[in-house]
């Protein structure tokens, strides 16, 4: 290990993170009695211009009149960009101090951002007399943001996680797909000639760079990296495709643009019981190996380490914490 510390940021059930626009009264009854562990409310993209102001009002009669225990909930404001933002945080936070978990922050392009809504979450939490610190999400979904990750994932110490935002992101890099997450048929590899002379063409993943750009940044500054839309609601395979690559990568969770995701993405980022039950054989097995003065053994036929340890204390803390959830 470094000699520096990597600070962890609050440990929150993450596995599923449901968006709900702020414009309608139905979708947030229906999110505050629902299954997701994280539910952002939406001021953003799925509010029109002319029903933010609404949005707002409608959002805070939400967290003050529905019950949201056991959940996190979080507040997507509008860009930094738009006038829209500091009403956004200003006039939620101080109608419902205390309510809110986490402010989503989109469009991130430089640490600078987070430090703006930083400084302004900071005073109105004095002003109110606050006692819960709001933590935040960043969105990474522009080319700047991502070329500026490890400063924004480090812009302050309420930062708690990153989030990928595929379709902006597309937009912003000009990738060519009007999909909204998933696979592109045009992004694969055709192998040379076979010995019949056919040739085969596998797809790949146009977004595993991304995704997993923004692990290794959210990690290294001890944040949880969380996959985002896919737009197909209707293709649950395809969901479960894209969130275990994500899982696999290193994401704790995935949006939910529909209920039913949200339920998917419970079920795929939690531990299956054989891969607990493995992961605690191999605690096992190591500390029979380090009464016997021993750093490797072998079990089921495969070499296990003291990093074995550590990844298996992943799984068993997973477990723990969704049973606790």
């Amino acid at each position: 290990m470094s000699f520096k510390i990597v600070e962890q940021a609050p440990a929150r059930l993450n596995r599923s993170e449901q968006a709900v626009p702020g414009s309608n009264t139905k979708f947030l009854e229906k999110a505050a009695a629902g299954d997701a562990d994280v539910v952002f409310l939406d001021l953003e993209d799925a509010v029109a211009p002319s029903e933010k102001e609404q949005a707002r009002k409608n959002i805070i009669a939400a967290l003050h009149d529905l019950d949201w225990s056991g959940k996190t909930v979080s507040l997507r404001i509008n860009g930094l960009d738009t006038h829209y933002m500091y009403r956004d945080v200003v006039d939620v936070l101080e109608a419902a101090p205390d309510k809110l978990d986490l402010i989503m922050i989109p469009k991130v392009g430089t640490a600078a951002d987070v430090y703006a809504v930083d400084m302004l979450v900071t005073q109105i939490e004095a002003a109110t007399k606050a006692t819960k610190r709001i933590g935040f999400e960043m969105i990474i979904e522009t080319a700047l943001g991502m070329a500026n990750v490890d400063e924004i994932a480090g812009a302050s110490p309420r930062n708690e996680s990153l989030h990928f935002g595929v379709a902006d992101y597309a937009a912003s890099t000009k990738a060519r797909t009007t999909n909204i997450g998933g696979p592109n048929a045009e992004y694969g590899v055709l192998t040379d000639p076979l010995e019949d002379g056919s040739r085969a063409y596998y797809w790949g993943d146009m977004w595993h760079y991304a995704i997993a750009r923004m692990v290794v940044a959210a990690r290294a500054h001890g944040l949880r990296p969380i996959d985002g839309p896919f737009g197909d609601i209707k293709d649950a395979e395809g969901y479960r495709a894209q969130a275990m690559r994500a899982a696999v990568l290193g994401c704790e969770g995935k949006w939910a643009i529909h209920p039913s995701q949200s339920t998917l993405a419970n079920a795929l980022f939690s531990p299956s019981e054989k891969e607990v039950a493995q992961a605690r054989a191999i605690l096992d097995a190591m500390a029979v190996a380090e009464k016997e003065g021993k750093g490797a053994v072998t079990l089921n036929g495969k070499l296990i380490d003291y990093a074995s340890i550590k990844q298996a204390e992943v799984l068993v803390n997973k477990a723990k914490q969704v049973a606790g959830g």
